[in-house]
């Protein structure tokens, strides 16, 4: 599955963000015309312009999509996980490694290519990447106040740990020797270390 469940629009808009998915996280926004599109998608170039009227609003869809279901996912995460800060960290990079992995086409569009978003249209995209930064930050002060993390810098900490599963889209496949689960635990550990968790 490409897209999360809800995210394909249905009949011909389907298909041009289908298209668009695995074109701009190939050949990139810029490197990806009008033409490559309509031709992947099944349509002639004036069918696509009547769906979305530039490239720009296609991809705008993507990024969107892809931070919303990032955060939806940590969200679902941390209210299924206990209340105690580590508990809360292991949830949240689990979440990221698993968004990342079964998604990765839209992980890697909706990380690589926002930048080629004019700001208006990449800002809700942008509120929703802060609000998901500051679940983690909210987690990481939690644990310094209590004791439980041993944290140096909230912010670097914070940068480090939700840097861990970016990477995840670019190399996680059938053809490694993980599954997404041995990579979701591995990586919540490493964000253990990188707190500081006090065990006991």
């Amino acid at each position: 599955m490409e897209l999360p469940d809800g995210g394909t629009p249905p009949g011909t808009r389907g298909r041009i963000l289908l298209a668009a998915l695995q074109l701009f996280a190939e050949y990139g926004f810029h490197g990806t015309s009008i033409r490559d599109l309509a031709n992947v998608a099944g349509i002639n170039s004036a069918t696509l312009y009547a769906h979305y009227p530039s490239k720009e609003q296609v991809l705008t869809e993507l990024v969107l999509l892809g931070h919303q279901e990032l955060h939806r996912k940590l969200e679902e995460a941390t209210a299924k996980a206990g209340p105690a800060p580590a508990e809360q960290l292991t949830a949240l990079v689990k979440a990221q490694v698993y968004a990342h992995a079964d998604f990765p086409l839209l992980a890697l569009v909706a990380n690589a290519e926002l930048h080629a978003l004019a700001p208006e249209r990449a800002a809700p995209a942008l509120k929703i990447r802060e609000q998901s930064r500051n679940m983690l930050i909210s987690v990481l002060q939690q644990g310094e106040e209590d004791g439980s993390f041993a944290i140096a810098d909230v912010n670097l900490t914070a940068i480090a740990i939700g840097s861990l599963g970016l990477r995840v889209a670019h190399w996680f496949g059938p053809d490694q020797p993980y599954s997404r689960e041995q990579v979701a635990d591995s990586f919540a550990t490493f964000a253990q270390q990188i707190a500081g968790v006090q065990k006991g």
